[in-house]
């Protein structure tokens, strides 16, 4: 019997945002800080690709997400935007983009600093 190796490729990622306003501090964002902390955990225990980056800056904050589906539908979509609501925080969520075969965003990429 003859074996094929199989090699599987990359699942596409998708990158969003959401921009959040007033901006917030580190404190108030420690809710989500956990909430996110515990989606990239699970999505990594289902080897499904789920990250989330705050980006904080004078005007407002950024929320960047990688993730192996464009659906904004998703659970802990859902807990984030419920949770932006109970800091009383505007949001606002962009489209999805996919990003290019094995594409690391830099907010992603251990050590980066992301462009202000």
């Amino acid at each position: 019997m003859e074996f094929q190796n199989r090699v599987s490729k990359p699942q596409r990622k998708w990158a969003y945002g959401y921009e959040i306003s007033p901006p917030m501090t580190q404190e108030r964002l420690t809710a989500i800080e956990h909430l996110l902390q515990e989606e990239h955990a699970n999505a990594k225990l289902r080897t499904r690709t789920w990250q989330g980056r705050f980006v904080v800056q004078e005007q407002v904050t950024h929320l960047l997400v990688v993730s192996d589906s464009p659906d904004q539908e998703l659970e802990v979509n859902r807990r984030l935007e419920a949770e932006f609501t109970r800091l009383e925080a505007g949001f606002s969520l962009t489209p999805p983009m996919p990003l290019d075969d094995g594409e690391q965003p830099p907010f992603l990429t251990p050590g980066a600093t992301p462009d202000a």
